[in-house]
């Protein structure tokens, strides 16, 4: 398990002026916009604007801090007023985005079509994470990983046998390679539990209930 905490990420700022990103974690790793399998970013949103087409890549965005956006993606408008609601869309698509009340942070989990899937899972209380199996065959440098982001609040980690360890608000946690074990999540507020794995079926509908290419489930 790999400890990645928010202290020190450094902010890349957009080029439109509207907000910055922090990068999480990315596969292969050190990996560019041009090379990477998947990434998970969480962005500080300061004013509306469009945002980059992304061609070949699928996004899930959630926002986590903040009164929530609108976005309008290839002429639909979508309402996302709730936080720790994950929605996916196309990265290709024309969007944009209106702030509803104020600057928000989103999580953003980006998919590189035919080499990467995700499922989104909103976690509060505790939760039993499992590692994601390469499958039989697969490479040595998969996609494969579960990354935990405490996105409301602090979280625990432990793995078996292993202390248990704290992670502040936005810290992240990557349990990857075939070392990888079940780790137990605790959580008073709520946590990102993002599977990542090679490609799956082809992408269904945008939906905000059921987001395409990931799933929305949450704890009482």
């Amino acid at each position: 398990m790999r400890i990645l905490r928010a202290e020190g990420r450094p902010a890349a700022p957009w080029s439109n002026g509207g907000g910055v990103t922090r990068e999480v974690a990315v596969h292969p790793p050190g990996a560019g916009w041009d090379t990477f399998a998947w990434r998970v970013s969480l962005a500080d949103v300061t004013r509306d604007g469009p945002y980059s087409p992304l061609p070949g890549v699928r996004r899930i965005l959630t926002v986590v801090d903040g009164a929530g956006l609108e976005l309008t993606v290839d002429g639909t408008t979508r309402l996302l007023p709730d936080r720790c609601r994950p929605f996916a869309f196309p990265g290709g698509a024309d969007t944009g985005s209106r702030l509803l009340d104020g600057p928000v942070v989103n999580l953003n989990v980006m998919l590189r079509e035919g080499r990467a899937d995700a499922a989104v899972e909103m976690v509060r209380g505790h939760r039993v994470v499992e590692p994601v199996r390469r499958p039989a065959g697969g490479g040595a440098d998969g996609p494969e990983a579960v990354l935990v982001v405490a996105v409301e609040g602090p979280a625990r980690l432990r793995t078996a046998g292993g202390p248990a360890v704290r992670l502040a608000r936005f810290d992240a946690a990557l349990l990857a390679g075939p070392e990888a074990v079940p780790a137990e999540v605790w959580t008073d507020g709520v946590a990102a539990v993002i599977r990542l794995s090679g490609p799956g079926p082809g992408p269904g509908p945008v939906d905000s209930d059921r987001p395409a290419r990931s799933q929305f489930l949450a704890t009482p």
